[in-house]
């Protein structure tokens, strides 16, 4: 954080207090008031009770998003600006139902060059040349010279290469930020190579192969040279079909390369997402395909739970906001270790009660008492019926969206 210049009130510790500088996301802390700059990643205009609009905005920077309101003065703002613009803020953060949240006092819309683009977008903390030279150690190392060739040709292409050294592996869910599909592939080879020697059966060649080649869709489905989102491509036809069209782009140029192995690379790409509804044309119907798949998915999934870890650091409690990807809440675990355990226990049964019933339908009646776990169950045979059809249905709708953006 670069301050450039502080000034503090004389007040009690516990009173708010002006800060002026560009400040962080990660950096806000609780009654702080202060100027910054952030990215408008999210817009919507609601509604008072009184009927006077107000806005609820989704902020961000390369450390992470917040959430954001402003109550006043809206209509002098309201249409200045929209998301994907940059905007320059007074306010200040405070934690409402122990989630961070920014209160906007005033607000204005700058223009590209006033703004140092290198603070707004979340980057691997890996160089992508170093990044690359493992990668390409990877593919001199495969023992199956087709499959190298095959590979040799994707990154001989300095399109390709520069765009898969700066994709997202997602929008949101695990990896979303610039570099991230090749520090996920990395992350995946690693996997592969620990543990295709446990399972003879496993062609280990392929298995890389696979692991790099799964998620090359993404370098065109995905847009990343502002803020991250679908391109009209990617909306319409997904990372799979893309990264299918690639595939047999770079067959075609290896007359040598063999049909069933070429098929057995395909199926790989069509199958790594699982199941049908999680949006793979065909189940892994091979060792390696099923191994990927796995791995994948468990990938994935640390990655959101390590990043979910890291922006709910500064709320209150043992446990994190209910990720709706992981569909849990996640420990806190150096806090519990250090015996925050009771004021912890109340804040994840607070949590996960506020996360459920903003899950539920309007029209479904909503649970009295919350039990430990942090998410409340109904009391009566009727509603514990509904619920379970609810949650079953939510569940399946959730592991679909994970599996959308592995």
């Amino acid at each position: 954080m670069v301050a450039a210049l502080a000034l503090r009130q004389s007040a009690p510790a516990s009173a708010v207090h002006w800060v002026f500088m560009k400040t962080f996301v990660r950096d806000l802390e609780p009654n702080q008031l202060c100027r910054s700059t952030f990215l408008v990643n999210a817009k919507e205009v609601r509604q008072k009770k009184t009927g006077e609009p107000f806005l609820s905005l989704t902020l961000g920077d390369k450390t992470g998003d917040i959430d954001a309101k402003m109550w006043d003065n809206v209509s002098d703002v309201l249409e200045s600006f929209g998301p994907g613009d940059f905007i320059k803020v007074k306010g200040v953060m405070s934690l409402y139902n122990s989630r961070p949240q920014f209160t906007i006092h005033t607000l204005d819309r700058l223009e590209d060059f006033e703004v140092d683009m290198s603070d707004f977008f979340a980057t691997s903390a890996r160089k992508p040349e170093e990044m690359f030279e493992e990668l390409q150690g990877i593919i001199r190392g495969l023992g199956n010279a087709h499959l190298r060739a095959l590979l040799e040709a994707f990154f001989a292409d300095e399109d390709m290469r520069e765009r898969y050294l700066r994709a997202p592996a997602a929008k949101q869910i695990h990896h979303a930020f610039l570099g991230g599909l090749v520090e996920h592939v990395l992350s995946l080879c690693r996997l592969c190579k620990l543990v295709a020697p446990h399972y003879p059966m496993v062609d280990e060649d392929l298995l890389l192969t696979g692991a790099i080649l799964h998620d090359i869709g993404k370098v065109e489905e995905l847009t990343y040279d502002r803020g991250l989102g679908y391109s009209t491509t990617g909306q319409l036809l997904g990372h799979i079909a893309i990264g299918v069209r690639y595939l047999h782009e770079k067959l075609r140029r290896l007359p040598d390369f063999p049909q069933p192995l070429a098929v057995l690379v395909e199926h790989i790409i069509l199958s790594h997402h699982g199941k049908l509804e999680f949006g793979s044309p065909k189940v892994p119907m091979t060792p390696e395909a099923l191994l990927l798949h796995y791995l994948d998915d468990m990938d994935s999934k640390m990655e959101t739970m390590r990043a979910q870890l890291e922006r709910d650091d500064k709320s209150e409690g043992l446990f994190t906001a209910y990720n709706y990807a992981l569909e849990r809440t996640a420990l806190k675990r150096d806090r519990f270790l250090n015996g925050e355990g009771s004021a912890g226990k109340l804040n994840a049964v607070k949590a996960g009660a506020e996360s459920q019933r903003a899950a539920q339908p309007a029209t479904q009646a909503r649970p009295t008492q919350a039990p430990a776990a942090g998410r409340p169950q109904p009391q009566s045979r009727g509603e514990r019926e509904s619920a379970s059809r609810t949650s079953s249905l939510f569940g399946d709708k959730l592991q679909g969206a994970l599996g959308q953006e592995q």
